[in-house]
């Protein structure tokens, strides 16, 4: 009985995935959280917290164990250690769920209807927004990104990921209160969830709304995968071969293209000691009024950077402002540095950008960058995209091998378009490669694990979105007031 009352929330934490990418199954979201929330109300013997624990673990577990891959695969740790390391991650991320349970039990639960049907919902969502910057942030696994391909996506530009989680949670939530409310409550929450479907229905019609204008006419891309495998990447041996492959893929293109992508630290080397390489690069794209845009390491006075530049017809560069722990640096480097190879990857010993707008320009177009993992940050994204035309994100989704990473990282990108109003570009080193349109469309993307270049036209844009202009803080500030209001209905 003991083991049934663990595995029950973990087994409901783990339906949340499916909500996700590559499943896709969005009802399983609203699922999760609705048997989230009953197992919080019908439990007698177990802790709140270790309700909370078990049912994040089972999240996680699921949703973001495929950090395994890179501590086996990429940072050589032996199996039992791989395992051991991706255990205590999931587990130590889950502890936001025990607080989050924790205080829900402590002072909402007894809220009756109300807590269900709004009060879970609104703590939910500012846990989420917790979970975006706090110990540097891990903005994964957010319950919106359900709703990209529903109708509840025409609602995105307005209020964003977290208003989408607050629908998707709201609804599982209010199923669990219509099943155990009172007779005489019971009219009022059928009606209740009568109104978050025709909220929801709304969306379709917001759709229709064009909330950023056309900015000039269509423009050709191309965007390079090379993929170029991590022991081969870091090879010094193969360090000619890699350039050469770079400098004739492109060669057709400058003609064709007004922009050609690379991916994240597209070229194994500090942008110094590739100076003559880069110059050639910079002639032959000018030449043809091309603008060509690379990941590339940049050692700087600022100290060694993950960056992305722009050259030929192009200007600009980019310093990367939010590093993934152990692939970039190194927590606690002094003890860590050296134990195992999972400590001692090769470029992970990068600094943080200067907290400075991005941007890049590619004639007279304004490129919002974002390198791999900044694209997963909502509000980073909104705040530094509001003057742009277009959004470029570059990545290397070779650490995560070919497990749903990688495919949740895709479904990320086409939200933030979609909250932006603006099209995008995903440039990877193996894939998901993506172009993708200002409705969150990916109008053509690479396969995973070929060398390919993905062509195609966009169109730039110009304006702002509610959620560029105002933020997630609407939305936060909201979900706090209702946490705030002494309400109780039974």
């Amino acid at each position: 009985m003991a083991l049934l009352r663990f595995l029950a929330p973990t087994v409901a934490g783990a339906i949340f995935t499916l909500g996700l990418s590559p499943f896709d199954i969005w009802i399983a979201v609203p699922l999760s959280a609705a048997l989230f929330v009953a197992l919080l109300h019908t439990q007698t013997t177990t802790s709140d917290a270790v309700i909370g624990w078990s049912y994040g673990l089972g999240l996680f577990g699921s949703g973001a164990s495929w950090v395994y891959v890179s501590i086996h695969v990429h940072g050589g740790a032996a199996i039992p250690l791989a395992l051991i390391m991706t255990v205590l991650f999931c587990a130590g991320l889950a502890l936001l769920f025990a607080l989050q349970a924790y205080v829900y039990g402590r002072w909402f639960r007894h809220g009756g209807t109300w807590a269900i049907c709004v009060s879970f919902p609104a703590l939910w969502v500012l846990f989420e927004w917790l979970r975006s910057w706090l110990f540097t942030g891990f903005p994964w696994l957010y319950a919106g990104y359900a709703a990209i391909d529903t109708p509840l996506a025409g609602w995105t530009p307005v209020v964003g990921v977290y208003g989408a989680s607050l629908w998707l949670i709201g609804f599982g939530a209010a199923v669990t209160a219509l099943v155990r409310a009172p007779a005489k409550t019971r009219i009022r929450v059928a009606a209740y969830i009568c109104a978050l479907t025709i909220l929801a229905g709304g969306g379709a019609f917001l759709r229709q709304i064009d909330w950023t204008q056309p900015f000039g006419g269509e423009i050709k891309v191309a965007l390079y995968q090379p993929n170029i495998s991590l022991d081969d990447k870091w090879n010094r041996r193969l360090f000619g071969q890699h350039l050469d492959q770079f400098h004739n893929a492109a060669l057709p293109l400058y003609s064709q293209s007004d922009i050609i992508l690379w991916p994240e630290s597209a070229l194994p080397a500090y942008r110094h000691q590739v100076a003559p390489f880069l110059k050639e690069i910079d002639r032959l794209a000018l030449a043809r009024d091309t603008t060509l845009i690379t990941g590339i390491p940049v050692h700087a006075e600022t100290g060694r950077h993950n960056s992305i530049i722009a050259l030929g017809a192009g200007s600009g560069e980019h310093h990367k402002q939010k590093l993934v722990p152990f692939g970039e640096y190194v927590p606690l480097e002094r003890w860590l540095r050296g134990i195992i190879g999972f400590f001692d990857l090769p470029m992970s010993s990068f600094t943080p950008g200067p907290r400075q707008t991005p941007r890049l320009t590619a004639g007279e177009l304004v490129i919002a960058p974002f390198i791999c993992y900044e694209i997963v940050y909502p509000d980073f994204v909104s705040r530094h995209s509001d003057v742009s035309n277009l959004l470029v994100t570059v990545s290397n989704d070779s650490w995560f091998g070919a497990s749903i990473g990688p495919l949740q990282h895709l479904q990320m990108a086409r939200f933030r378009a979609l909250e932006s109003g603006l099209p995008l570009l995903r440039g990877t080193n193996n894939g998901i490669s993506a172009i993708i349109n200002r409705r969150g469309e990916a109008i053509a993307q690479s396969e995973q694990f070929v060398e390919t270049t993905l062509v195609g036209t966009v169109q730039p844009r110009s304006g702002r979105t509610p959620i560029t202009q105002f933020g997630h803080w609407p939305i936060l500030v909201g979900c706090l007031v209702v946490l705030l209001l002494p309400r109780r209905i039974r």
